[in-house]
């Protein structure tokens, strides 16, 4: 049976909901922040020694978290720290590496097939005094 335009507009806006979550992960750096905050709660400057960016940064990319709520903050005197909101966040990190490492050992396979297909390096042509022939 059919879905309904208002079951559509309800899957689209669900799609819509998931991307943004996964876009806000989606940079090389907020994925090295939530993997440092999944070990725990951090300051901003705690994050800038442990990922060697300066502070500007760290706090652009919190931003972009603490506003799609993967991470939040918790005042503690003139420091705010930040912590992973959900800690199935780190689930999802450890997911992830597995896919990537399955992804990579199977590229490694085909990459040492490729090379078994291939057989030995082509030797070049040298001359009777030892240079190359044919190119230059």
């Amino acid at each position: 049976m059919p879905k309904t335009s208002q079951a559509v507009a309800a899957d689209g806006a669900l799609q819509a909901f998931k991307a943004a979550f996964f876009k806000a992960m989606g940079h090389p750096l907020r994925i090295r922040l939530l993997e440092v905050l999944v070990q725990g709660e951090q300051s901003v400057r705690d994050l800038q020694v442990a990922l060697g960016v300066d502070q500007p940064i760290v706090s652009q990319q919190l931003a972009v978290l603490r506003a799609s709520n993967i991470v939040v903050t918790r005042k503690e005197g003139v420091n705010v720290r930040y912590a992973v909101r959900d800690p199935l966040v780190g689930e999802l990190l450890q997911v992830a590496r597995r896919v990537f490492e399955n992804d990579l050992a199977g590229r490694q396979q085909l990459l040492h097939q490729l090379r078994q297909e291939a057989g030995p390096p082509a030797r070049v042509p040298r001359s009777k005094t030892g240079t190359r022939l044919g190119r230059r």
